[in-house]
């Protein structure tokens, strides 16, 4: 066996139960068909029911992935989310800093990116000054299904360094742009793909909303369209898509010694299905940070397993590059944790704590097993997600012991790493206004 391939599939703003292989319900609590090809990869590996992302927003849990480190080591991620810095020379990431493309492609791997970036703007930060060989995609975080433009209505649509139109539904011609990279594959090179869909975020676009792109385009965002029905049509788009570049790998005979991984940036947004979390994106509550997570390697994971190992996002980087036997930059050592001995062992447990920050709300949250440490706008709250994964029962008066051990260990944690910028920024699109929210809820 050779050294293996790597896909990483990477939705924006999936929820924890939006997936079939999840617990996918539609509108009216009926379990629904919206992934049959990601439910078929889930039972050809395996599902982690405690997946969590590095972050509640998008790119910071973007540099994470790409470094295989706490995101927090970088100025660019303190934003929540990367604004639309065209020109600036900070918020971005460096092209200095080693990533998991660009320690790959040093080991002779083929390296690939479609779909989005968001970790800084050109001339100063790009993909194809950070490891990847070729680049399909958008800069921003966020495009119009259609337009292919940004929120403030620039095209954002790009092949490597060049600026290109292309008719067509995005998540489509990214899927396609997927099976074409597949397709020009040899045995005798490994290669990284990292496909990045843009669904299912907004604007809530199927492949037949093509007149309601007129509107989004004009408006650059989406507070007044979207529903639960189209909302899991893109993602049965993405689905399809999926099963198309897994019938490309079949074909190629690449399939057994490619390692596949599934996840999202971060948790739902407005029409997503979280349950049983609380929270949505933006939260560090559960519902914010856990997400769809599904890994499948024929060669390696036995088929049908369920693992409930707690892992963040960066924890992939560290288990792709050490299943190609390819070691970390010396000056930038990985964060990350391996998790390779999963594979051979279900009841491996992964050593460390999960941790994160964030500016907004003064957010802060520590995972140490079955219990979590959550601070939000000033308050302090102490939950056991064994038995209560909802976030429903505070018990930090009952166990205040804990309370303090695990708000002792965020300190800690925290101050290893850079402060948060006093300048650093909050971008919350949806305002209270746009969606109705009743009283007292999160």
């Amino acid at each position: 066996m050779g050294q293996p391939n790597f896909i990483y599939i990477l939705a924006d703003d999936l929820g924890y139960a939006d997936l079939g292989c999840c617990g996918a319900r539609d509108a009216y609590s009926r379990p629904t068909d919206v992934s049959p090809n990601l439910d078929r990869m889930a039972a050809q590996g395996m599902r982690f029911t405690r997946g969590y992302a590095n972050s509640a927003v998008c790119s910071p849990t973007r540099f994470a992935l790409i470094t295989g480190r706490w995101q927090y080591r970088l100025r660019g991620a303190a934003e929540e989310p990367l604004g639309p810095a065209y020109g600036d020379k900070v918020l971005g990431l460096p092209p200095s800093q080693p990533t998991l493309p660009s320690l790959l492609a040093g080991a002779g791997y083929r390296t690939a990116l479609v779909g989005k970036w968001h970790l800084g703007y050109p001339p100063n930060f790009g993909p194809r000054q950070s490891g990847y060989q070729t680049y399909f995609g958008y800069h921003g975080g966020g495009v119009d299904y259609f337009a292919h433009t940004g929120p403030r209505g620039g095209a954002d649509l790009w092949e490597n360094e060049t600026p290109i139109e292309r008719e067509g539904y995005l998540t489509d011609l990214l899927s396609r742009q997927a099976v074409e990279f597949v397709e020009a594959q040899t045995p005798d090179q490994p290669f990284l793909l990292s496909l990045h869909y843009s669904a299912p975020h907004w604007p809530w676009l199927t492949r037949d909303d093509a007149e309601e792109s007129r509107h989004t385009r004009e408006l650059g965002w989406h507070p007044d369209g979207g529903s639960v029905e189209v909302y899991q049509k893109m993602i049965h788009h993405m689905d399809e898509g999926i099963g198309w570049l897994l019938d490309a790998l079949e074909k190629k005979g690449l399939a057994q010694n490619t390692l596949i991984v599934f996840t999202s940036d971060n948790g739902g947004e407005r029409f997503s299905n979280n349950w049983p979390l609380c929270g949505e994106k933006m939260d560090l509550l559960e519902g914010g940070i856990r997400v769809p997570l599904l890994a499948r390697w024929p060669e390696r994971i036995p088929a049908g397993l369920v693992s409930d190992c707690p892992n963040l996002t960066m924890d992939w980087t560290a288990t792709l590059l050490a299943a190609a036997g390819v070691a970390a930059d010396a000056d930038h050592p990985l964060d990350g944790v391996d998790l390779l001995p999963l594979f051979a062992d279900a009841s491996w447990t992964r050593p460390g704590d999960l941790c994160w920050r964030m500016k907004h709300r003064s957010q802060r949250a520590l995972i140490r097993g079955d219990w979590k440490y959550l601070h939000q706008d000033g308050h302090d709250f102490l939950f056991n997600l064994a038995r209560d994964a909802r976030e429903r029962a505070n018990v930090a008066r009952r166990y205040p012991e804990k309370l303090a051990e695990l708000r002792d260990a965020w300190q800690a944690w925290n101050a290893s790493l850079p402060p948060i910028p006093d300048d650093a920024r909050v971008f919350k699109l949806f305002q209270p206004g746009d969606v109705a929210v009743p009283s007292g809820a999160h």
